[in-house]
């Protein structure tokens, strides 16, 4: 099982292949979704500090492309499978704002459809 470490101390095993937004949130982080788990909104996204996978789905890459958040560091954590050790920093959490809730809860399967390509050089 994949270990995950959440910035300032949160650690838990997930189950691999488990979609990291829904690990981080089913393990007590309050991570934003307001999408639904889609590449939608980018409110899911986590900086690494460890354990970055190097594939990306095509609608992650799309969408931190298109909002000018594609710069090596920040990533979306609906769009990330839980394969490896990894240390995240969550980087929109609902106790941080005025949100009633974090969003409709993600599918267990990626969404949109993942189609895997490698991070571009």
């Amino acid at each position: 099982m994949p270990k995950i470490t959440v910035t300032g101390g949160e650690s838990f095993d997930a189950e691999d292949g488990k979609r990291l937004v829904l690990a981080l949130e089913d393990n007590g982080v309050d991570i934003l979704h307001r999408c639904g788990g889609y590449a939608g909104c980018t409110t899911c996204r986590v900086t690494f500090e460890a354990g970055e996978p190097d594939k990306f789905t095509e609608a992650e890459l799309k969408k931190l492309k298109k909002e000018g958040l594609y710069d090596d560091s920040i990533r979306l954590s609906c769009q990330i499978l839980c394969e490896g050790d990894m240390t995240v920093t969550p980087l929109m959490r609902l106790s941080e704002t005025e949100m009633d809730d974090a969003g409709g809860r993600p599918k267990d399967d990626i969404t949109p459809d993942a189609v895997w390509v490698d991070r571009p050089e």
